[in-house]
């Protein structure tokens, strides 16, 4: 059984659809980011307070240790893309979907949230959404469109997951 890898942007809903799919269709559920901080015993802020390549590094480490499992779903980090090495590591058991999202509904839904990238200024949403679509699309077995229809979207992730991941 492949490992579902769910990708897209901060605050597209991987971590919200990967748990409900993980019940859903009887699978362990992962949030890299939450692995990465346990793993690491330090913060995903702490890590960025040094460098954004200080993260990054810890995240390749946490994706390599993920990608061992089996027939889990993950959700990456956001910025996961940013190395081939960690598409490559995800690919190597799993089947990857990219949750899209527009910059602009996403925005609705993080006003409170203290995400690094985006702590100092949410505009910055629309830039990282730029830089980062082609590879989303690049790593993307399959797209599922989140226009923020919770129900249709969860149906659409777990039909297709059902068909390709099982």
């Amino acid at each position: 059984m492949k490992n579902i890898v769910l990708i897209g942007m901060p605050g597209c809903g991987k971590s919200t659809f990967g748990k409900r799919l993980a019940k859903k269709m009887g699978r362990s559920f992962y949030d890299a980011d939450t692995v990465l901080e346990e793993r690491e015993a330090r913060t995903i802020k702490d890590f960025f307070a040094e460098s954004e390549d200080a993260f990054r590094a810890a995240e390749t480490r946490t994706l390599a240790y993920l990608a061992e499992l089996e027939g889990v779903v993950i959700a990456t980090g956001g910025g996961a893309v940013k190395r081939a090495e960690n598409m490559e590591l995800m690919k190597r058991k799993g089947v990857v979907f990219f949750l899209d999202r527009k910059p602009e509904q996403i925005l609705g839904n993080i006003e409170g949230d203290a995400r690094p990238l985006l702590a100092a200024d949410k505009q910055r949403i629309f830039k990282l959404y730029e830089e980062r679509i082609d590879l989303y699309r690049k790593y993307a077995d399959k797209i599922i469109t989140n226009s923020g229809d919770f129900g249709r979207t969860l149906a659409a992730l777990e039909s297709y997951a059902k068909q390709i991941a099982d």
